[in-house]
This record gives C-alpha cells, sequence and structure tokens, in this order.
C-alpha cells in the first residue's frame, strides 16, 4: 500500500506520495489562502489529495496534519492558529468528499512522530518535538507512537502559563508561552524595543544593535524556562526543534544552557536538536498515520 501525507500549513499545503517505506513517488505544494476561508481550504485539499491518488498505481492510505486538535467529544477542531478550522468538522467532511478513510492528526505530533522515526530523534524512546513558528505546538512520541493524554492535548506546551498576567493569548489566557516565543511574538517584542517591525531573520543579523542584548536575553530567559519544565515533567531522551525559529542558532548553544540551569537535577544532559527533516517532517508524519 502506498501513502499519502497531507501538511495543511498556515500558507501552503503540501501533498506527498510513498511508498509503504516512505520513499517519495511524488509531491506537490500549493498555497492555503486561508483568507479565502475553510470551503476553499477544503476543495484545495480535495484537489491535492485526487492528484495524488491518480499517481499511485496501488491502494492508497490518507493521513492529514493540520494544525489545531480534535475534540475528544466532538470531533470537532479546536486550538488552531489558522481559526477558520476552529469547531469545523475537517475529518468526516474530507471522507464525505473524498470517499477514502482519512486520518487527521495535530501537526505538532505529526512533526514529532516523523522526527522520532527518520529523524533526530531516532533511536531514542521518548522524543518530544516542538514548533516554534508563527505558534508554538509539541509532541510526544514514546516507543515510536504518539502520546494524546487523556483529552488529546499531551505535548500543548505553548499553552502553559509562563508569566500570570502577562501576554494576552488568542486562546484566552494570559502569560502562554507562545506570546512570548513565536516568530510573530518575538518580532513583537523587537518593534517595542527598537520601533523597527523586522522579520525574526533579520533582527537576529542585527547584533550590533543596542537593543539586542535585552532582547535576547528576555528570548533565552523565555525559552529556558519554558523548556525546563517540560524536562521537569517528561525527561525526554531528546527534544527536536522545528519551525522557523528553530533556525536560530544560538538555541543549541546558549539556549540549551539556559534550560538546563533551570532543570530541577543534579545531572542534567538532555540533547536540545535541530530537525532532520525540515519543513518535509509534517507531512511524512501524516504519511504515517
Amino acid at each position: 500500500m502506498n501513502r499519502i501525507g497531507v501538511d495543511l500549513g498556515g500558507t501552503k499545503i503540501e501533498g506527498i506520495l510513498t511508498d509503504e517505506n516512505y520513499k517519495t513517488i511524488t509531491r506537490k505544494r500549493i498555497p492555503t489562502n486561508q483568507d479565502e476561508g475553510y470551503n476553499s481550504i477544503l476543495e484545495s485539499i480535495k484537489n491535492l489529495i485526487q492528484e495524488l491518488v491518480k499517481e499511485s498505481n496501488n491502494k492508497v492510505s490518507i493521513g492529514v496534519c493540520t494544525p489545531g486538535a480534535l475534540s475528544l467529544s466532538s470531533g470537532l477542531i479546536k486550538n488552531s492558529n489558522t481559526q477558520c478550522l476552529i469547531g469545523k468538522d475537517l475529518q468526516n467532511d474530507l471522507k464525505n468528499i473524498l470517499h477514502y478513510n482519512v486520518s487527521i492528526e495535530n501537526d505538532a505530533n505529526c512533526f514529532a512522530l516523523a522526527e522520532a522515526k527518520l529523524g533526530a530523534g531516532r533511536n531514542s524512546n521518548l522524543v518530544f518535538g516542538i514548533i516554534m513558528g508563527t505558534g508554538v505546538g509539541g509532541g510526544i512520541i514514546i516507543d515510536g507512537k504518539i502520546h494524546h493524554g487523556r483529552t488529546n492535548i499531551a505535548g500543548e506546551w505553548g499553552h502553559h502559563c509562563l508569566h500570570p498576567e502577562g501576554n494576552t493569548c488568542y486562546c484566552g489566557n494570559k502569560g502562554c508561552v507562545e506570546t512570548y516565543i513565536s516568530g510573530p511574538a518575538l518580532e513583537k517584542k523587537w518593534s517595542e524595543l527598537t520601533s523597527q517591525n523586522q522579520p525574526l531573520p533579520e533582527i537576529i543579523k542585527s547584533s550590533d544593535n543596542p537593543n539586542f542584548p535585552n532582547w535576547k536575553k528576555s528570548f533565552l530567559d523565555d525559552f529556558g524556562s519554558s523548556l525546563a519544565n517540560v524536562i521537569d515533567i517528561l525527561d525526554p531522551d531528546v527534544i527536536v526543534l522545528g519551525g522557523g525559529v528553530s533556525n536560530i542558532d544560538f538555541l543549541y548553544s546558549e539556549g540549551k544552557n539556559s534550560t538546563h540551569e533551570k532543570v530541577f537535577s543534579d545531572i542534567v544532559d538532555t540533547p536540545i536538536t535541530k530537525n532532520e527533516l525540515g519543513d518535509s517532517a509534517g507531512v511524512f508524519g501524516a504519511c504515517m498515520l
């Protein structure tokens, strides 16, 4: 059986067709166009999957990774940065228009699963994979399987409280990790310090700016506290970083040090490593569903 995986991102939708060993047969990318709404996204996914099915000479399984999680009580998507998906029955809508069974999973879980099986978490029993991009999410892989938890929110470290009475989050709470170390949050902090609106890659190159040390220190403190909490609870074999923020080199040196110094243990050696699959991790994880 061949495998189809679809990664529904904020700006692009990627589809991949692989054989049973995850060797790529073909892959395609199209824009998400989320401004056009849910029905447009549904139509785009349908057309993409139908194109991939036509290129398969075998039966296929279909998995989709999406921002947000499925509610166990309703089956509807919740907690999604792509807000037009919230409250939608994406899984059944796709089943009805494609006439295939479709598995759906949170994008961070798919990222973590792919890295645990094919990437930087290979040969590790407990992998914590995190996405730091437009939002902040995480997935827990134990013995090669996604750990969902009692209510399907395991790994959602982006919404634990970092600063009580801190920044307001779209989820309705205050002080969430996501409001401090996501890409947009880091850019907002820089703008507050400098009155300059710059994308994150440009900020990282601005080390000669007198505001840079304060911005960096705040970032490292928040990053370290956030991950130290995770290590204290999970004690994972490895933490794998993904998303655009993961491209910042100092996270693997100063960021690791900031994390380790806050962990409640006299022995702290948890590897914090960059992903190996790049932005393809999600789509490979979807294939594995």
